[in-house]
């Protein structure tokens, strides 16, 4: 179920209450009349059935401009009648997108933050120490910290509603992300050649995670299947399913990989990394997109009347 907080203008509460009557899957509707401040107005609550909240939220979108709109998520509902208006609403809720809830998501995983460059700067040192250590247990804990799946997911989304700027927003913050992994982790490897504790030796001796710098088709149908889980994942908030998806792929490894090889001139291995890199981003890319569309288009739980 999703709890409703609205605030609408007195003289349109009416024309509210009507939308939440008519609408399926709604229940315990309370109306507050006079009882905002800040904007003016009759406070309204109500839970709503999830597989409905599309329907509820088009219908209301106005008050965006004239009131208030918040949802949270009721994580438990004890009511005889929030669970005849869960079988009244179409489909499961588990299936259900509520597209405005993630438009904000991705909006909000699209921009450059400290602690997103901060976490890709760790995830690519470890994966730049997995490397030259050879160990695959440190290339999965890089794969699992890698924050850039939430880039990923909003050029998928902003790909499917034509929302330019969002795609190349994301796609700003993929490629500064990354930049600025691998320049940090850069700068360490280069630090710790002069040190002498590395040398072009430790990528010679790295057979268990050689598969970072060979893409093949395998490792494109490996990301088609991580970007579908994985925006299934976002959408059906699933988190320990995406930590598969994370551990999946080999963006952050091939970037940790891409800069212990330039700071060890290693030249040869640069390409592959690089290579494996851009097939794995955008195999997610073309399955998220694809997997959104196919939400929106052919499963009934969407909603009926939901938009982007």
């Amino acid at each position: 179920m999703l709890h409703l907080r609205l605030i609408s203008p007195h003289p349109r509460t009416d024309e509210v209450s009507a939308v939440l009557d008519d609408c399926p899957g709604v229940t315990n509707i309370v109306i507050v009349p006079g009882a905002a401040r800040e904007p003016r107005g009759d406070l309204i609550l109500c839970d709503v059935a999830r597989e409905s909240g599309n329907e509820v939220i088009d219908r209301l979108k106005w008050l965006k401009e004239e009131g208030s709109i918040a949802i949270e998520q009721v994580d438990l509902a004890l009511s005889k009648v929030a669970e005849d208006a869960v079988e009244e609403a179409p489909g499961e809720p588990d299936d259900a997108v509520i597209w405005e809830e993630l438009a904000h998501k991705v909006r909000a995983d699209s921009q450059i933050t400290w602690a997103y460059l901060a976490f890709m700067a760790i995830a690519t040192q470890l994966a730049g120490i997995g490397v030259l250590q050879n160990s695959p247990i440190l290339i999965v804990g890089a794969m699992v910290l890698g924050p850039e799946f939430g880039a990923i997911a909003a050029i998928c989304f902003g790909l499917l509603g034509g929302r330019w700027r969002l795609v190349t927003t994301s796609l700003r913050t993929l490629v500064v992300g990354f930049t600025a992994g691998i320049a940090v982790t850069f700068a360490c490897a280069l630090v710790s050649y002069w040190l002498g504790w590395i040398d072009p030796h430790n990528l010679q001796i790295n057979a268990e995670v050689q598969f970072i710098v060979k893409p093949d088709r395998w490792s494109f149908i490996v990301a088609l299947l991580a970007g579908g889980a994985g925006v299934l994942s976002v959408t059906a908030g699933k988190s320990s399913a995406l930590v598969g998806v994370f551990i999946s792929v080999t963006t952050v490894p091939a970037a940790g990989y891409v800069a212990v090889a330039l700071a060890l001139s290693d030249w040869k291995e640069v390409p592959g990394s690089v290579a494996q890199l851009a097939l794995n981003i955008l195999g997610m890319v073309i399955s998220g997109t694809v997997t959104l569309m196919v939400q929106r288009r052919f499963w009934p739980q969407v909603g009926r009347r939901s938009s982007l």
